[in-house]
């Protein structure tokens, strides 16, 4: 009998993954996970990156809102767990870098000795507001050559080909605009960025439009996007206007709410768990997800020939 289970993938294998899909003409089509399973069923449905999900850690870890109140070393545990559980690169949502200066070096430190692939971080002021919550009319950026210096101190502080470093440009989310997230853009790479994520709360993608018309690095940076709030665009949508990187951020956590409250109120209702067990995974396939019998067969010494 043949067992096997999934190898460990070194990080610069998933490193040098990552740096190849961001130079191909098809985008990178990234998932947001919350925990370590999401990321193996993320992998197992074909996708090409996992995404460690700052709104998901915060809400399904912590129950917390999404507003720097957990901390890097909360979040990088999180990132840690994820990056174990798959083959995949991992993109951790590292906020704003917790912090300032110091912090900001700290973190992209500690995500590269842990062996993430690559790491996004915002231009938003410590404590950040969540960037998809509209009742917000207070949104503070950091200063446009504050930021850049962080991220060239950032970039200074690890290997040149280490984790990837993605600068999230938040000025369309506050509203100063397509020139001032071009300014960005621009202070972001000639910092060392080696991309751009541009962020947009415009459904209509019109915002985007104007940035992708404008900005000069379009086809020379890789552009990751996240259309959260305009999900009717495809991957390939968004690749044939020069996206390198798609990230799908937030579906499978909010499709894990949906589904326990559903869970729940039946059986509250029902007062019995027969009554959710046809729309429900059995055992087994939990079991069989995480390897169960791989694993006690190899503890009963049946080992797989050349291992």
């Amino acid at each position: 009998m043949t067992v096997t289970l999934p190898r460990a993938i070194r990080a610069d294998v998933k490193r040098a993954r990552l740096r190849e899909g961001l130079a191909s003409t098809t985008p990178v089509l990234t998932v947001g996970a919350h925990d370590a399973l999401t990321a193996k069923l993320i992998e197992n449905a074909g996708f090409d990156a996992v995404w460690v999900s700052g709104l998901g850690i915060s809400t399904m870890t912590f129950a917390v809102p999404d507003l720097n109140i957990i901390t890097m070393t909360e979040a990088l545990d999180a990132a840690r767990r994820i990056d174990a559980a798959t083959t995949l690169p991992v993109i951790a949502d590292c906020d704003n870098g917790y912090g300032g200066f110091s912090n900001v070096i700290r973190t992209v430190r500690d995500y590269e000795r842990a062996g993430i692939a690559g790491i996004s971080i915002e231009d938003n002021l410590f404590p950040k507001r969540n960037s998809l919550y509209e009742g917000d009319s207070r949104r503070e950026l950091v200063e446009t050559s504050e930021q850049a210096r962080r991220l060239r101190a950032a970039k200074a502080a690890i290997d040149p080909d280490g984790l990837v470093l993605i600068a999230r440009v938040e000025a369309l989310i506050a509203g100063h605009g397509v020139e001032a997230a071009c300014e960005r853009a621009d202070a972001y790479v000639d910092a060392g960025a080696d991309a751009i994520l541009i962020h947009s709360r415009d459904k209509t993608l019109a915002e985007i439009e104007g940035f992708l018309a404008e900005w000069s690095g379009v086809g020379k940076v890789p552009l990751v996007a996240v259309p959260t709030l305009y999900p009717t665009f495809t991957a390939d949508d968004l690749g044939a206007k020069g996206f390198r990187m798609v990230i799908l951020a937030n579906q499978p956590m909010r499709a894990a709410v949906k589904a326990m409250e559903e869970t729940l109120q039946a059986m509250a209702d029902h007062r019995n768990a027969a009554v959710v067990d046809p729309h429900i995974a059995t055992v087994d396939h939990v079991f069989e997800l995480v390897g169960t019998r791989e694993t006690i067969e190899l503890e009963d010494g049946i080992v797989p020939e050349g291992r």
